[in-house]
């Protein structure tokens, strides 16, 4: 059951001192064919492609970022091309929808457009008192969700304006999360008294917890933040499943969900308390984009703390993001060998014409490298 309503105010007073996370930064998942995805996530939903460059800890791989105009966090979908693992498995201990944020008046043209792109659906169908949700599947079978809330009114900042989607039903970034899990106490209990979020709802076996708005920072410097972290991507539903398998991790699975931190000060601190409460967290990792922190919450799912700067123009300006490869600087003497490894794929760019990436890729093939 929820706590009582003084419970929870007792909580956000606390989440308030504690300063936890402020919502979702970023999702990142599996798949299996670059330019499936590629193709899916910006023709079909209408996401911008943010960012082309490599896994880190797998540079022989892309990692391909999606997300409004800039890649604000609240907004980012990657994906972990790795074509040679099994397909995923649903079950319990993993991320089990990703839901985006559209209006509230955009569901007819959502499932006319599916229709038109013989993308199968299920929906819409009514969750909790205000929201109508639509269920469908990427290429990979990643489960997906499109949840029409009148709160994509404050999301205006979050529409790519130069996709096939028109304006007033472009997407709006995320809205939630799901976590399936065996048991949901646990689980619980690190998403409140560890990264901020207080429980707010309950439908049956679908428990929601959700930022507060109060957590939010308050100083001069922050203002800016505060505003456009306000009821943003900050809701997360864990679904209590005590007799389902667990899940298998593979093409077509969440790999990790990442938490947003304003600074590294604050990433710090919410590692020292995940540590204190028996946790294993990784050391501060440098993601170039973001800074990083790992660990599984009792459940099972890959938990990830990341700062909202640097941000995805610290090596592509604004109107060039996700046209060309980029690689880290401890990369790029790789680069030559690097491109021969990648398979080639065509990019989106704003005059929606084709570029396809590094023609040495393309010339490579045809001289019967396979």
């Amino acid at each position: 059951m929820l706590e009582q309503p003084q419970h929870i105010a007792n909580r956000k007073e606390k989440n308030h001192d504690q300063r936890g996370v402020l919502g979702i930064h970023h999702v990142t998942a599996i798949t299996s064919d670059p330019q499936r995805n590629i193709d899916f996530y910006t023709s079909n939903l209408g996401l911008r492609f943010v960012k082309l460059t490599v896994n880190q800890d797998d540079p022989t791989s892309y990692h391909l970022y999606y997300g409004d105009e800039l890649g604000r966090p609240g907004t980012i979908l990657t994906f972990f091309h790795w074509p040679n693992i099994p397909k995923g498995h649903r079950g319990t201990g993993e991320v089990s929808a990703v839901s985006f944020l559209i209006p509230d008046n955009s569901i007819n043209y959502w499932i006319n457009r599916f229709k038109d792109k013989k993308i199968e659906f299920r929906g819409p169908h009514k969750r909790f008192e205000n929201e109508q949700v639509i269920t469908f599947r990427d290429p990979d079978g990643l489960e997906l969700e499109l949840v029409a809330h009148n709160s994509a009114e404050n999301r205006t900042a979050n529409i790519w304006k130069e996709g096939p989607i028109p304006i007033e039903h472009a997407i709006r970034g995320f809205y939630s999360v799901t976590l399936s899990e065996e048991g949901y106490e646990r689980t619980a209990s690190v998403l409140m008294d560890e990264l901020g979020f207080v429980p707010t709802r309950q439908d049956g076996n679908r428990f929601r917890y959700e930022v507060p708005t109060t957590s939010l920072p308050s100083s001069n410097e922050q203002k800016e933040e505060q505003e456009e972290n306000a009821r943003a991507a900050n809701i997360v539903d864990v679904l209590c499943l005590p007799h389902t398998w667990q899940a298998a991790i593979g093409i077509g699975s969440v790999h990790h969900v990442a938490w947003r931190t304003p600074t590294d000060e604050q990433q710090i601190m919410l590692r020292k308390n995940i540590v204190k409460t028996g946790l294993n967290a990784t050391p501060v990792i440098d993601r170039l984009y973001f800074h990083s922190v790992y660990f599984h919450e009792p459940g099972g799912v890959l938990f990830e703390i990341a700062t909202n700067p640097p941000g995805f123009t610290v090596d592509e300006k604004v109107e060039e993001l996700g046209t060309h490869l980029t690689l880290p600087k401890w990369l790029e003497p790789m680069r030559k060998d690097l491109e021969r490894v990648l398979p080639p794929v065509s990019l989106p760019i704003k005059d929606k014409e084709q570029q396809v990436l590094n023609k040495e890729q393309q010339q490579y093939r045809h001289k019967g490298h396979k």
